[in-house]
């Protein structure tokens, strides 16, 4: 079973995020996952990311945003978190800013891995106590614990 605390560490969480909008947070995270050696050129993932935008907001709702896309050239799956303690209109499903923010990467072929990874984040962040545990936390060490502990509940 895909377990997200498997692919999440503390150096690809971004625990106060800064972009004012979608484009510059979606920028933020590709610059994160460049800078980590995750993937080999964060225009390019900053591209499919927007691009998927374009077909529908990943806002889902209730602070929650979980951007995500598929990269030709990646090799595996990769996690990365953010919090926007202000929170940044993300265009979501219920009008209101966005706090917490998954972002999800899989290779292009990957499709199956894609949705349960998908599935699995949309879990986790249903419980209303964890996402406010994940608000107040304190660092990125905490943020990464509570992901842990209940991405291990399932």
């Amino acid at each position: 079973m895909l377990k997200i605390g498997e692919y999440l560490t503390e150096a690809l969480i971004l625990d106060d995020l800064q972009g004012k909008d979608k484009k510059a947070i979606l920028r933020e995270f590709a610059l994160l996952l460049a800078t980590e050696g995750r993937v080999p050129d964060s225009e390019a993932l900053y591209h499919v990311l927007s691009e998927r935008e374009t077909l529908g907001s990943t806002g889902i709702g209730e602070g929650v945003a979980i951007p995500h896309a598929k990269l030709k050239e990646l090799k595996h799956l990769v996690v990365a978190f953010g919090r926007c303690r202000r929170g940044v209109d993300f265009d979501a499903l219920d009008s209101l800013p966005a706090y917490l923010f998954f972002l999800l990467v899989t290779p292009e072929d990957a499709t199956g891995e894609h949705l349960k990874a998908l599935a699995r984040i949309s879990r986790l962040l249903r419980n209303p106590a964890m996402r406010q545990a994940l608000l107040k936390a304190a660092d990125r060490k905490e943020i990464l614990k509570i992901i842990a502990e209940e991405d291990g509940k399932f």
